[in-house]
């Protein structure tokens, strides 16, 4: 019985394949590249959209309230998207496929941005007197958001040769393994 402490092992490991625990270090280099710089534009554009609509008497009228949704909705999750990339928060939550979660996010941006331009757009002259303050910033709003939907649509192109590999695709890298063994 004496012996039997002293044959314990109380090392402890990591997973396999696990990344080791680190403080969130700051990524400049994700500043510099270019979904970096687009999440950026898409942060300030977005601001921009929703500022300019919540800015005039959007209430009574349906359409702005859907464009105030998206512009407010995808302007939140892309600022916590690029925290995580910014601190690098995404490599601790390594379970999670980053790559198909930014393409889905990404796509989603860009189709819901397209309705929220096109409702935008279309609901300028119909709710507000040609040259006022309102109509202004609401077709002011209208352009932000089409180059909102610009960029979420270059994110997704980016995001799709990300999760593919950058022009490869499964055949080519499976031919590439099988000529190495």
């Amino acid at each position: 019985m004496a012996e039997f402490p002293a044959k314990v092992s109380t090392r402890t490991s990591t997973p396999a394949g696990a990344p080791a625990l680190h403080a969130p270090a700051l990524d400049l280099e994700f500043l510099k590249s270019p979904f970096g710089i687009l999440m950026l534009v898409e942060i300030v554009l977005g601001c921009l959209v929703w500022a300019l609509i919540a800015d005039t008497y959007y209430q009574p009228y349906p359409s702005y309230g859907w464009v105030m949704f998206v512009a407010i909705f995808f302007w939140m999750v892309t600022v916590i998207l690029f925290g995580m990339y910014l601190f690098q928060l995404q490599l601790k939550l390594y379970m999670i496929p980053w790559p198909i979660v930014l393409v889905v996010f990404n796509i989603s941006a860009a189709v819901m941005y397209a309705t929220a331009f096109i409702t935008s757009a279309a609901s300028v002259e119909p709710y507000s007197w040609p040259h006022s303050p309102d109509y202004n910033r609401r077709a002011s709003a209208s352009f932000f958001a089409c180059l909102v939907m610009i960029g979420y649509g270059v994110s997704s192109c980016l995001s799709i040769r990300a999760w593919r590999g950058y022009g490869s695709n499964a055949a080519t890298s499976q031919a590439t393994l099988s000529n190495h063994t």
